[in-house]
């Protein structure tokens, strides 16, 4: 089973260097970001294939305004440290971040062949 890493801003760069990561963007005083954890976990558990990134916006500041995050939540899609689909909505539902998700994936899938 996948787990959830959470990164620092001193360690990001390395945990989405390499490889398919999606990358959860948020805040404890976001309360979408807070409602969204649970399925962030269920997404690490079964997408094996992807790594799954928490990133406290709170605490990596730079590292937001490296990646121009602007609101919460963010979700961003990386492909060996390079951004290939961001998500941000601060009235986004789990079955839209699932949706999303699923498309992006299969879109990932796609260009590998």
């Amino acid at each position: 089973m996948t787990t959830v890493v959470d990164a620092t801003r001193d360690d990001f760069d390395e945990l989405v260097s390499a490889g398919l990561v999606l990358v959860d963007v948020w805040a404890e005083s976001c309360r979408p970001c807070v409602a969204l954890a649970p399925r962030v976990e269920q997404i690490a558990a079964a997408h094996p294939e992807l790594t799954v990134v928490k990133l406290d916006a709170s605490k990596a500041r730079r590292v937001c305004m490296a990646h121009q995050v602007r609101g919460l939540p963010t979700f961003l899609l990386l492909r060996d440290g390079e951004e290939v689909s961001r998500l941000t909505d601060p009235s986004l539902t789990p079955e839209q971040l699932d949706e999303w998700l699923a498309t992006e994936l299969e879109r990932q899938h796609g260009e590998e062949k």
